[in-house]
């Protein structure tokens, strides 16, 4: 299946996989997908730096891109603020007491503590940008919708297309009047933050208002050949793919991911739930003994973004370190009942191209 999109990227495939693994990402460029690394978990852009050189080192030249969390808006972070001074001394005794209820340990000597996933701040986003534009990357995406503008106009200097996600045709017109030049509509039903409509409304929606401006991908519910089909028959010229690639044989993060794995692995569709605990703003979680704790009555209504990140951050990192299937801690979409075994990248590829490959077949013989 060829589309305008693989000519405007120079892939195989319709596909555009998210993932926070450098590894995955790679993979997928390789695969003949466009592999996007998702930058939040750089606090240091020096270290965002050097794994783009490894990117550059290790996608055969194929096409990759990076995804970054900016607000449209510049807030008034203020560099001398001292965000953990912001948050209540409640919050922390709840984490604390959470995870000692749920038997979490201590971090091990030497683990690294986690002091805020810092990529969550608009002055560090604005630094993955400027990194990434020192390398040969093919697309910078925004989390939060349409990036300030002189970051889309930075971008498009360096022949950068920009990418934005939005959760209604709204958000997705307002992109493309902003500069925005492929629209990521995400339905309810993805992982991380998501809005309120479903794919199967949202994409029509949003094809009908901006499709004929920007292309447009399918996000959220997507992991087998035939949703690929069902999305470019509702217009999508492509699709964006994140859950799906988190079981895979490349995924991690230099933390044990075998209990996160284990507990995907394990999971119904059923098994997730729309919270802020994430991040601060709803995001669609792995349900667990952690997002439990969470949504018990003496449970403090999570903070805002980049607040509530930093008051876990720590928590994560001792979770990961746990080892527990069932005190993970792990952003997936509702196809995560779907993810059934650990199989290479390559392989998950050549699933998902050959099963739409096969849909269109049948869909054609039924003229």
């Amino acid at each position: 299946m060829h589309t305008g999109l693989c000519d405007r990227f120079g892939i195989e495939h319709p596909i555009a996989g998210f993932t926070p693994s450098e590894h995955v990402a790679a993979a997928i460029s390789r695969a003949g997908g466009l592999g996007v690394l998702g930058c939040v978990r750089f606090n240091d852009a020096a270290e965002l730096d050097r794994v783009l050189d490894w990117m550059d080192a290790h996608t055969d030249g194929k096409p990759y891109g990076v995804d970054v969390v900016m607000p449209s808006k510049i807030p008034t972070e203020g560099t001398q603020v001292d965000l953990n001074a912001l948050i209540p001394p409640g919050h922390r005794e709840f984490v604390e007491r959470t995870l000692a209820d749920l038997g979490v340990p201590p971090l091990p000597d030497g683990a690294p503590a986690g002091d805020g996933v810092l990529g969550w701040l608009h002055s560090v986003a604005r630094s993955h940008v400027d990194v990434a534009l020192k390398h040969p990357v093919k697309l910078i995406a925004n989390a939060l919708g349409s990036p300030p503008p002189d970051v889309i106009e930075e971008a498009h200097g360096k022949g950068v297309p920009v990418a934005a996600l939005a959760g209604t045709a709204t958000h997705a017109a307002r992109h493309v009047e902003q500069g925005v030049d492929v629209v990521v509509a995400q339905g309810y039903e993805a992982g991380g933050h998501t809005g309120e409509i479903a794919s199967m409304v949202l994409l029509p929606e949003v094809v009908d208002a901006v499709g004929d401006r920007a292309p447009v991908l399918a996000a959220g519910g997507i992991g087998t050949g035939r949703q690929i089909a069902a999305a470019l028959a509702l217009g999508a010229a492509g699709v964006w793919m994140g859950s799906a690639w988190l079981t895979t044989a490349e995924y991690t993060l230099g933390l044990p991911a075998s209990a996160m794995q284990r507990a995907l692995l394990s999971a119904s569709s059923a098994d997730t739930v729309r919270s802020r605990i994430y991040s601060g703003k709803p995001a669609r979680l792995l349900k667990t003994r952690w997002t439990q704790a969470w949504a018990a009555p003496e449970a403090p209504e999570p903070l805002p973004m980049p607040l509530q990140n930093i008051l876990v951050s720590e928590a994560h990192a001792r979770i990961m370190c746990a080892e527990d299937p069932e005190v993970v801690a792990m952003p997936v979409g509702q196809i995560v009942g779907r993810l059934n075994a650990v199989r290479p990248v390559a392989e998950v590829m050549a699933g998902l191209v050959g099963e739409l490959e096969e849909t269109l077949d049948r869909l054609g013989k039924l003229r």
